[in-house]
């Protein structure tokens, strides 16, 4: 294939439309934790300050007994299947819009780095691990926006982040089209 401006340019436009489609993507985000209730976890800890080493808590921690299963929030394909020192066994999603659902905790991972997992497909189970070792079990659950909300930047301790971290719980509350 030689190299000519059509052939220039179709780089680029898929590129351009594949991210502008990763936008347009609905997503529905679903409860994590089998069984588990608006009840299981405080609304007020996102963003809780101090927490531990990471000084801020950009998550929810959503409890459960050991060895409960955990399902994908939303469609995606698994990016990161491994274990992390603070997150212990950890499973990263890539969803529509560009977001990272980010699973920390974890007992057991049940998908491979790579995987399409759809919304309420079982990728592992609640437990203990990372730095939750020794505390009830329990599913640290993230979202991390690939696309900046740079609206949400604060003064406040690591304010400058929060244009990248979402809000988990308000999306799982309203179970809506977000």
């Amino acid at each position: 294939m030689t190299l000519n401006k059509k052939n220039l340019l179709i780089l680029p436009v898929t590129l351009l439309i594949v991210i502008v489609v990763g936008f347009l993507l609905p997503e529905k985000i679903v409860m994590p934790v089998t069984g588990a209730t608006i009840n299981d976890w405080n609304k007020d800890t996102f963003w809780y300050e101090p927490w531990g080493s990471s000084g801020v808590h950009k998550g929810i921690d959503i409890f459960a007994n050991k060895g409960t299963n955990l399902v994908s929030t939303t469609a995606g394909f698994v990016v990161f299947k491994g274990n992390l020192s603070k997150g212990g066994e950890v499973v990263l999603v890539l969803g529509p819009r560009w977001r990272l659902h980010y699973y920390a905790h974890l007992e057991s991972v049940m998908v491979d780095s790579f995987e399409f997992v759809s919304a309420n497909e079982r990728i592992g189970t609640v437990g203990d691990s990372g730095n939750a070792k020794g505390k009830p079990p329990h599913v640290h659950y993230s979202i991390i926006t690939l696309a900046p909300h740079f609206w949400k930047i604060t003064s406040e301790s690591q304010g400058w982040k929060k244009m990248f971290f979402l809000d988990p719980g308000k999306f799982i509350i309203s179970g809506a089209d977000i």
